[in-house]
């Protein structure tokens, strides 16, 4: 099989192929024209039903609650991927002796350090990457907090100025909950990415079967067929929301 540097084809186009996936999947999942159709906005629509009846309360506290579950939840991904994180760097500083017990597994592929440290870092990026999505949808969640303390008094529902509160709070949970969702997506290939020590063959099809699980459960789930299409009302939302981000 060619080589370069010790690095066979397959392992030159694994990484490759894992990043065009991603990002392949990424540019038609977010499209906001194609983003009308998945369980993500038709979440947001059951936020703006959430908001809107939100301000119709004179006690939020159980929204305020919501809010701050959401956020708990998010922490607790964010706190474990600084775990990883901490973990993949410590594999980095042990490399030789790493190297060593890999070599001792009969069913791994051999490796070099150079292609070692290559699938370190590439894990040690993709959960990076998981972090700060994480660590930004818990700061939008703690703005909505903020801006349910900050609602204005109960009004009908033909204030103006009420609607745009909705619209942008919706909007701005949205948005959280979508850079968290990016984040989970990242751990799914991330635990593709794992493959690699393995097979740079069975990375690539594991990259693909990722690729396959994520967009049915956005397209094809059977919680968005419970919870109906996106062109179907819900009560208490007048129309849709001009954008879900």
């Amino acid at each position: 099989m060619p080589m370069l540097a010790g690095i066979s084809w397959p392992d030159l186009l694994a990484p490759l192929v894992y990043l065009a996936l991603w990002a392949g999947y990424a540019a038609v999942a977010d499209d906001p024209a194609r983003g009308r159709s998945t369980l993500m906005y038709r979440m947001h629509q059951y936020r703006a039903v959430w908001i809107r009846r939100m301000v119709q309360r004179d006690n939020r506290i159980v929204d305020t609650q919501i809010a701050s579950l959401l956020s708990q939840n998010i922490s607790f991904f964010a706190s474990n991927t600084i775990l990883i994180i901490g973990g993949l760097v410590a594999v980095l500083g042990a490399r030789d002796q790493v190297l060593g017990v890999l070599t001792d597994i009969p069913w791994l592929t051999t490796t070099t350090t150079l292609l070692f440290e290559a699938k370190v870092l590439l894990l040690l990026v993709t959960f990076v990457y998981a972090f700060f999505k994480f660590t930004w949808a818990v700061r939008q969640f703690n703005y909505v907090a903020i801006m349910i303390g900050a609602a204005p008094a109960p009004a009908g529902d033909d204030d103006p100025a009420l609607a745009r509160f909705v619209e942008r709070t919706a909007q701005v949970a949205s948005r959280a909950a979508d850079h968290s969702n990016k984040a989970l997506r990242a751990y799914y290939f991330g635990l593709a990415a794992l493959s690699w020590f393995v097979s740079a063959w069975l990375f690539m099809a594991l990259t693909l079967w990722v690729v396959m699980v994520v967009w049915r459960r956005e397209y094809r789930s059977a919680t968005l067929a419970i919870l109906g299409s996106t062109d179907e009302p819900i009560e208490g939302v007048a129309s849709p929301l001009s954008s879900r981000r």
